[in-house]
């Protein structure tokens, strides 16, 4: 799966700055939830999107691995402002299999960018992993993302592999990978860019 990533806005994005509202609160989905942010949450990460992914979708990675997905809100309305979705699985390699951790989708409405709130679901999700003692945590993101390039890399991604013409628009993408235990490099299998599904950004 390409990563949805509209956490950080491209330099042509003529969107208006907002203030935060405050201290954001950031909480952990919960199933109870999907009443209230579900709509929301496929909206803001749907927003750009020329073919926006099926509830269907959504609820794969929030049903199974809720526990993983952080939301940041507005504290005066509750209103949804950011969302990361990612999930957790063994993934086999020639080597002994992994633990891998994905970072499936990360939004931030595009008023309040700038501010932070990506970096901050990012190390929340990065932290949620590791406690359940993820090896890796592996996205996709298009090469000319920039701001979405240093967020993942301030954060420690290193780049992997280029994924020529990755997405359904033609641009390319590149694999960034988050080490959490020491790995056996030359035995460790890339996964092919078809394990997940297709997103276009």
């Amino acid at each position: 799966m390409a990563t949805v990533d509209k956490s950080t806005a491209h330099s042509a994005d003529p969107s208006p700055r907002a203030e935060l509202p405050g201290q954001l609160d950031y909480i952990q989905y919960e199933h109870s939830l999907e009443a209230q942010y579900l709509p929301a949450i496929r909206a803001l990460i749907s927003k750009d999107l020329s073919e926006p992914y099926s509830i269907y979708v959504y609820r794969y990675f929030l049903y199974q691995w809720g526990h993983l997905c952080f939301m940041a809100l507005n504290p005066t309305d509750s209103s949804l402002i950011g969302v990361v979705i990612c999930k957790l699985e063994r993934h086999a390699s020639h080597s002994a299999p992994t633990l891998r951790g994905y970072i499936a989708m990360l939004a931030v409405a595009a008023t309040y960018r700038g501010h932070g709130v990506a970096t901050a679901l990012v190390k929340m999700a990065i932290d949620a992993m590791a406690e359940r003692d993820a090896d890796e945590i592996v996205l996709e993101t298009e090469e000319t993302n920039t701001p979405a390039m240093r967020l993942y890399e301030r954060l420690g991604f290193l780049r992997s592999k280029k994924l020529h013409r990755y997405y359904l628009n033609g641009n390319s993408a590149y694999r960034l990978v988050l080490l959490l235990k020491p790995v056996d490099v030359d035995a460790a299998a890339d996964p092919e860019p078809d394990e997940c599904l297709p997103v276009l950004r």
